[in-house]
């Protein structure tokens, strides 16, 4: 079961302006908490994508390493390098 949390955030000055244009007749959305949930889903998904592609880029540096460079470890030795 999914828990809805309610939060209060104060704006004003340009960023209130900013809001009220986006959530409008003739904004992108419906009300201010439709808004606020868009750009919460794409700040998410901004820094999965970043913690990817860190992922992907070590895993292309690990791929193009020297098979020479790769040494045989046993679960204990990994588990104590991760621990360390």
């Amino acid at each position: 079961m999914s828990r809805t949390t309610t939060m209060t955030v104060r704006i004003s000055g340009t960023l209130s302006d900013f809001v009220a244009a986006n959530v409008s007749e003739n904004g992108s959305y419906e009300n201010i908490s439709e808004y606020v949930r868009d750009l919460i889903r794409r700040d998410k998904e901004r820094v999965e994508m970043e913690a990817f592609d860190r992922l992907k880029g070590e895993l292309t540096l690990a791929f193009a390493a020297p098979e020479a460079s790769y040494k045989p470890l046993t679960a204990r030795e990994v588990i104590a390098r991760n621990r360390a």
